[in-house]
């Protein structure tokens, strides 16, 4: 499906309305005061609207409004969320006053696209310079939320011992904070049930997730009662049960938990990606015919997934929650919303131009392998943003390390 790309938001009574096909300098007067500017980033980064973005920060440049910290603050975000880890890296450098505003800003940055992985990049040698090389304890941050980002940030790039240490640090803890402690399985159930608070449905979510990675369904199903004793739960907690059973093969299960979903009248959100190419966004959803060139899309995965088995591809079924045969199995899992979203870059983009491409939903496991493959066997970049993380796909390799 097709959408044009308007930008349309409302933030703090100011409402702008950007069309994408006309130049900036004439819809917006660059000359107002900073707060216009900076609500203008919010709107720009909230639509990850790139093309408006970079124009903004020139003409951020040219009237000098990059030396007041929340406009860098606005700067770094953008960049982060619009997938340009180096543009962020640059902005903050450039800014010669960091506020606990901008170290915010950076923090959650790392956290996002994590920087740690590579640790002898420029941005991480800034970061190590303030935070220490050590786990670092955010006694000078001035807010919850950038102590735990400290902590996810450690977890998502696999040092889970910094992690924990940061968090034993942390003065003050809340239902977020311990939920972002339920990494490793057989520490999971001793560390809620020491919480001294009410572990809360997030909570028991992150262990039935786990529980649906490393297939352990005694354990989801625990989980899962200590759920529905808390009353009215969401879809997901359903949704993430039956992942779990399927993930172990128990599909009669696996379809009982999605019954109990059907007759609460609950419906599983539909799994989108896109793409903007033009002055267009470009949606698909999984087995998607709908696109006009669908027709190529299709021959293009597959004959990008015969070069990918002869590069060791593997499918693993184990991610399709109904019991089919194995080839009804490949053929579901081979045409998820994201590998239709990917091969309309392949076919579209220039070589030297990253495939970037949205998800509302968590990449699951296989199309996360899948994608390592086409990376390497197309030679492209592709990065993917999912609900939860972003991922950079580049010669086989993610960003991610497999943390996600």
């Amino acid at each position: 499906m097709l959408h044009p790309l308007p930008l349309r938001t409302t933030h703090q009574q100011t409402q702008l309305q950007i069309p994408l096909n006309k130049p900036l300098s004439n819809q917006f007067n660059f000359e107002q005061n900073y707060r216009n500017i900076s609500n203008l980033l919010l709107s720009l980064t909230r639509s990850r609207t790139l093309p408006k973005g970079l124009q903004v920060h020139a003409h951020i440049i040219k009237t000098g409004f990059q030396a007041i910290p929340l406009i860098s603050h606005h700067l770094i975000n953008f960049y982060s969320k619009t997938q340009l880890p180096l543009d962020s890296q640059r902005v903050f450098e450039e800014t010669q006053v960091k506020s606990s505003t901008t170290w915010s800003s950076v923090i959650s940055c790392s956290r996002r696209m994590s920087f740690l992985v590579s640790p002898s990049s420029s941005f991480a040698e800034c970061l190590v310079s303030v935070l220490g090389p050590r786990p670092y304890i955010p006694q000078r941050l001035e807010s919850f939320r950038d102590a735990f980002f400290c902590v996810d940030m450690y977890a998502k790039c696999g040092e889970i011992r910094d992690a924990r240490t940061v968090f034993d640090g942390m003065p003050v803890r809340n239902v977020v904070s311990w939920g972002g402690m339920i990494w490793k399985l057989q520490d999971a159930v001793s560390i809620i049930n020491g919480m001294p608070i009410k572990p809360t449905e997030s909570v028991w979510g992150a262990l039935l997730t786990g529980c649906r990675i490393h297939k352990d369904t005694e354990l989801a199903v625990y989980a899962a009662n200590r759920v529905f004793e808390l009353g009215q739960v969401s879809s997901g907690m359903h949704v993430l049960l039956a992942n779990a059973y399927a993930a172990a093969g128990r599909y009669e299960d696996a379809a009982k938990a999605r019954k109990k979903l059907r007759d609460r009248g609950v419906k599983k959100e539909t799994g989108l990606s896109w793409v903007e190419q033009g002055n267009c966004v470009h949606t698909f959803a999984a087995g998607d015919r709908r696109h006009p060139i669908s027709g190529e899309i299709y021959l293009k995965l597959k004959e990008l997934g015969e070069e990918m088995e002869r590069a060791g591809y593997v499918a693993d079924t184990s991610f399709v929650l109904r019991e089919v045969g194995s080839d009804e199995k490949n053929q579901a899992i081979r045409y998820h919303s994201e590998r239709l979203a990917i091969a309309f870059g392949l076919i579209t983009f220039p070589p030297e131009r990253p495939i970037r491409v949205m998800k509302n939903l968590r990449v699951c496991g296989d199309c996360h392998t899948a994608i390592k493959f086409m990376s390497k066997c197309s030679g492209r970049v592709i990065i993917v943003r999912d609900n939860n993380r972003f991922h950079r796909f580049e010669d086989g390799k993610c960003s991610c390390g497999d943390y996600w």
